[in-house]
């Protein structure tokens, strides 16, 4: 369900009423927050307790990706067949979807699939590592995800008064390249590599998703017609969601893919006839107690590696994606003085 809270105009009314408006503010943008770090919350659970879940069912990783986006595809399939239905019934569609020709619009929209992209694949990809390569369970691994809702709690209180001094341009464009910039700090993984190193992007993930998806918010509604507005949230938050749910479904094939490369051209580099190879076999069979273990050990570890770099890959993928979207904010429009502010 999309809500959207509008504050009085600050520009009519008496005193209180100036105050009134000043109050409905703080509580829209509080709201907006609140929603957007549950909304996070909510996948970052789901994704947390996957190698568990995926543990107890049999699941593969590619099988275990639909539990967490189930939900997300049930609300992009619903949205467009309601649509579809409705206008079958009705004069006026619930969607109007044609809202996406204008360029504006579409601009905030395309930027809605990539803030989507990140903020779930990220909160795919992370959990997964910590299990997978450091051993994390999942409390462990829902500490490493909280510092990203922890920038939404720190620019609450300005949050009002950047949305009524900063240019809306200047705002989206920070936050989707502190939203590429989080995903590029991630691009250095090794074996070594722990839920500390994932602090620094996870603040800075937190900061650039929390200044995209408020300013966008505003664009959202500022781009349409006032009587459009409704069918505007309601876009531009199927849109987030589909970004979501084309990363996770398309992060387990992307996954499988480079794993498969990275484990292939690791192999063809072991030559059977290297003696430094073959030093290293008998130390570990002589250490595990024979040959068979110590090829188990060897094929293990180059999974491993294939793991780490395909992370790594991951990371840089949608990092680049991110920030190919950045020049999509010069076609926002700067918001009208005393805007109200619209929260969904």
């Amino acid at each position: 369900m999309t809500e959207i809270l509008a504050a009085q105009d600050t520009s009519i009314g008496p005193a209180g009423g100036r105050k009134n408006a000043d109050v409905t503010a703080w509580v829209a943008v509080a709201a907006g927050a609140l929603g957007a770090m549950l909304a996070t919350l909510d996948i970052s659970i789901v994704n947390s307790a996957l190698p568990v879940i995926q543990g107890e069912i049999g699941a593969t990783g590619a099988e275990g990706t639909w539990i967490a986006t189930s939900f997300l595809v049930a609300e992009i399939v619903v949205i467009p067949l309601s649509a579809w239905l409705e206008r079958l019934k009705a004069r006026k569609p619930v969607l109007k979807l044609q809202l996406l020709f204008n360029r504006q619009f579409a601009s905030v929209a395309i930027m809605a699939l990539a803030l989507g992209m990140v903020m779930y694949g990220s909160t795919y990809v992370i959990p997964q590592f910590l299990a997978i390569i450091s051993d994390y369970n999942a409390f462990q691994t829902g500490l490493v995800i909280f510092w990203m809702g922890v920038p939404a709690f720190l620019l609450m209180p300005v949050l009002p008064l950047m949305i009524r001094k900063v240019d809306i341009r200047i705002a989206v464009g920070t936050g989707m390249l502190l939203m590429a910039i989080s995903c590029f700090v991630s691009t250095s993984l090794t074996a070594e590599s722990g839920g500390a190193v994932f602090t620094e992007s996870q603040l800075i993930r937190g900061a650039g998703m929390i200044l995209a998806m408020m300013f966008l918010n505003q664009a959202t509604v500022a781009s349409v017609a006032k009587e459009d507005a409704g069918d505007a949230s309601g876009i531009f938050n199927a849109a987030r969601n589909l970004g979501g749910s084309f990363a996770l479904s398309a992060l387990a094939s992307f996954q499988d893919q480079r794993i498969w490369h990275h484990t292939r051209r690791m192999e063809e580099t072991l030559n059977a006839n290297s003696v430094s190879l073959q030093t290293y076999l008998d130390g570990l069979a002589r250490s595990l107690g024979d040959m068979e273990r110590a090829m188990a050990a060897l094929g293990g570890t180059l999974q491993r590696e294939a793991f780490i770099m395909t992370y790594n890959d991951v990371f840089l993928v949608m990092g680049l994606l991110t920030l190919a979207t950045v020049p999509l904010v010069l076609f926002l429009k700067p918001l009208p003085e005393n805007v109200s502010l619209s929260m969904h």
